[in-house]
């Protein structure tokens, strides 16, 4: 035994635009914009804690957590 972790299945990368689905009218907030949590600018879209995001910005910050989690495990911190 060589103390490494067994390979598991190869786990996709992810990109802006796959990680959620917007189609849901519980992501827009019909009583006006409020600034994106992350780049300030107004939107209307709410994220999935009913927070105002962008659309990009929210996905942009999935990939980045789930890219770090990724690299954390891969180096055995998790």
């Amino acid at each position: 035994m060589t103390g490494r972790r067994p390979r598991g299945p190869r786990v996709p990368e992810f990109h802006e635009g796959q990680l959620l689905d917007w189609t849901s009218s519980a992501h827009w907030d019909y009583s006006g914009p409020g600034p994106c949590r992350y780049c300030g600018k107004p939107t209307q879209l709410l994220d999935s804690r009913r927070r105002h995001a962008c659309k990009l910005c929210a996905e942009a910050a999935l990939a980045a957590q789930y890219a770090e989690a990724q690299h954390q495990y891969r180096e055995g911190v998790l």
